[in-house]
């Protein structure tokens, strides 16, 4: 019997979840220059989807970003 690939659906949060995991990752790992541009691409794709999303997307790409920027200044004091 040949084994079926499982391929959740596609959905907003599919896209900003990569950024989010791997902004993360940058900056635990002291990665700022890969930090700040992952959050800035969530600001873009955030700035670029105004007015397009469910309230749900938009409270996930907003709570997404802001909690990315409270563990960015935990972990940096604000350095760039």
């Amino acid at each position: 019997m040949e084994k079926k690939e499982v391929i959740p659906p596609l959905e907003f949060s599919s896209l900003v979840m990569p950024f989010y995991a791997r902004a993360i990752e940058a900056i635990e790992n002291g990665e700022i220059s890969l930090a700040m541009r992952l959050m800035e691409l969530i600001d873009l794709l955030m700035e670029k989807t105004r007015g397009n999303l469910t309230r749900e997307e938009q409270e996930f790409i907003t709570t997404t970003a802001a909690s990315l920027k409270i563990l960015y200044l935990k972990k940096t004091g604000g350095e760039k």
